[in-house]
């Protein structure tokens, strides 16, 4: 059976491809089968799209996940920045225990 979810958001990417949003959901949509796949969306987010601030939560997470510590590492810092910037003190504080908690993980 065909993934009618992955197709739309395929077709709106195609549309669309200069829609952060877009990218985004494949991105996340990608990381339930195709860890390869999450990871070049997620890259287009990083390099297209640096002030899409949802990015850096799932992105700091996926790398850390696939061992790549020390892009994880510099894409929370980006984020907590970017949070900071935006004056988004949600995504900051959210961001921020992210960081902490990857910097634990780390440590163990």
């Amino acid at each position: 059976m065909e993934n009618t979810l992955l197709s739309n958001l395929l077709t709106f990417y195609e549309e669309d491809p200069d829609d952060p949003f877009n990218v985004y959901a494949l991105a996340l949509e990608y990381l339930k089968h195709d860890s390869e796949k999450a990871g070049q969306f997620f890259d287009i987010l990083l390099f297209n799209h640096p002030d899409y601030l949802p990015t850096y939560y799932h992105a700091g997470e996926f790398f850390a996940l696939e061992e790549n510590y020390k892009k994880a590492e510099l894409i929370y810092q980006k984020g907590i920045d970017l949070a900071l910037s935006q004056k988004n003190t949600k995504t900051h504080q959210e961001l921020l225990r992210a960081y902490r908690g990857f910097l634990d993980e780390l440590e163990d």
